[in-house]
């Protein structure tokens, strides 16, 4: 804009310059001997030399003419400053709504920003609370294995227990069915050798009932009666022992093998029973154990189930906290693209005000040119009015020289040329009149002139305000444009940060999916 020569020259006028162009537009109008007036524009006083009397009407023909393009010019002048101040306030507003759509902008990326953290946050802790949960399921999985392989441990102990007593139990019930072996036992022989001094130690009485109870037990063949039988009674007898040797020397030698080989399988049976009464005890405790257990997996199942249902409810508000920033991501692309949009209406509009400027300087250089076209013609005219002024004093001359040969051939001429001379006086009069009325429309247009002049002045004043405020708002318009490409730069890294985050989401919910299955 401010490139173009013709723009530079009207801007670099002064008021000066345009006065001395009036003046030189409108005040030299002859050389010579001619008349002048004085006019008076604000400060400055014009000379204006008055044209000879036969270029009046044409002068003032061309005056008129030029007066009324000035009004035309001053009125486009007009209507364009007019243009130029709606203009300029529509892009004030347009500015002003573009700060405040940035700074609605800034605070819904503020808010979406703290969204944003709040999730990473409540990820985090989701996180935290899944590897908790990851890591009691393992210990709960260790110590369920370790009851298990203690319970299987205790069961095969039991089968074992259980087995030995069983074959304990047929080994004495075939000890009593079959016949007492006649060979003794080392082990039992060793006792009997120990326990022989102190056995039979009862009174007489009781000594002869356990040998005959002994007796007959073994002719019925009735063996754990009599091994019951026999241990109580020797257990208890005091003073027998006279009688008893008495009869082992008398012939019941046969007899106390059988005796010992019960004693021993009797002594035997209550060490399995003893075995079996511990055994039943541990039983028990295991029992109570594994129902304590069973109990401990009710309540880890219960604490499992409600960190199930923590963690569908987690995932609800992670899926309703993801639609919430989906939705909020939308309308901020929507927002973007409404912004978008207002650029380039806004990018239309200086578009068309450059083309508006560049019409006004193609109407100015217009201006320009017919100005000088003026100026020319007006140069021209002078020129042809010195050669009229020359070519009428030799006239004159040649008139006064041929007056004084020819006086009185050319009276009747010369009353003839009194009339027309009488009749151009009229005409004279009649035209200095016109020229006085014309003289003061001349003061006012000159006046109207400058007042326009002053007024162009301050219309250009305020259209250099009006180009500096657009370079401003260009600046700023750089400057909106710079933060919405920085703000367009954040939203794809946070776009990129939420696919990232998403991702990882998913990651989790896939191991914590299979974590669940497994």
């Amino acid at each position: 804009m401010s490139s173009n020569p013709v723009a530079k020259r009207e801007e670099g006028q002064s008021p000066n310059s345009q006065q001395s162009a009036a003046r030189h537009l409108y005040g030299q109008f002859g050389q010579g001997n001619q008349p002048e007036y004085m006019l008076s524009t604000d400060s400055t006083i014009h000379r204006v030399q008055v044209p000879p009397q036969s270029a009046v009407p044409q002068q003032l023909a061309r005056n008129m003419a030029i007066c009324s393009d000035w009004d035309s010019i001053e009125g486009l002048y007009h209507r364009e400053l007019e243009e130029v101040r709606a203009r300029a306030a529509q892009m004030e507003k347009t500015m002003r709504w573009w700060s405040d759509c940035t700074a609605n902008w800034r605070e819904k990326w503020s808010k979406v920003r703290a969204e944003r953290n709040k999730a990473r946050e409540e990820v985090r802790q989701t996180r935290q609370k899944l590897e908790s949960v990851v890591k009691e399921l393992a210990a709960m999985k260790r110590e369920k294995q370790e009851l298990l392989d203690e319970n299987e441990g205790l069961r095969r102990e039991a089968t074992a227990t259980q087995a030995q007593s069983e074959t304990l139990r047929v080994r004495l019930e075939e000890d009593e069915v079959n016949p007492l072996e006649q060979e003794p036992v080392k082990d039992v022989e060793n006792n009997n050798n120990a326990t022989s001094p102190n056995i039979f130690t009862g009174s007489p009485n009781q000594g002869f009932d356990i040998i005959e109870t002994i007796l007959k037990e073994k002719h019925h063949g009735r063996g754990q009666g009599l091994e019951s039988s026999a241990t109580l009674s020797l257990c208890n007898s005091t003073t027998c022992a006279e009688k008893a040797k008495l009869l082992l020397e008398d012939g019941l030698q046969p007899f106390e093998s059988d005796s010992m080989k019960a004693i021993a399988l009797q002594f035997r049976l209550d060490e399995s029973q003893k075995i079996l009464q511990r055994e039943r005890e541990d039983k028990a405790t295991l029992e109570r154990q594994i129902e304590k257990l069973e109990a401990d997996i009710c309540q880890w199942k219960d604490k499992y189930e409600d960190l199930n249902k923590s963690k569908q409810e987690i995932l609800k508000q992670l899926t309703f906290l993801r639609d919430a920033h989906q939705n909020e991501l939308g309308r901020i692309s929507e927002d973007l693209e409404d912004e978008v949009g207002a650029r380039s209406n806004m990018d239309r509009k200086l578009a068309d005000l450059r083309t508006e400027l560049e019409r006004l300087q193609a109407e100015n250089t217009a201006e320009w040119g017919k100005r000088e076209r003026l100026e020319t013609e007006k140069l021209s005219l002078e020129r042809d009015n010195k050669k009229l002024k020359v070519q009428i004093e030799d006239l004159e001359k040649l008139l006064a020289k041929r007056s004084e040969h020819n006086t009185n051939i050319i009276d009747s001429d010369f009353k003839a040329m009194q009339c027309e001379l009488f009749e151009k006086n009229k005409e004279l009069s009649d035209f200095r009149h016109a020229h006085n009325k014309l003289k003061k429309q001349y003061q006012d247009k000159l006046a109207e002139f400058t007042h326009s002049n002053r007024r162009v002045e301050q219309h250009e004043a305020e259209v250099k305000k009006l180009r500096l405020r657009v370079e401003e708002l260009k600046k700023e318009l750089a400057h909106a444009e710079d933060e919405l490409d920085e703000s367009l730069n954040q939203i794809r890294k946070l776009q990129r940060s939420l696919d990232e985050q998403t991702e990882l989401n998913d990651n989790l919910q896939v191991q914590f999916d299979h974590l669940q299955t497994r």
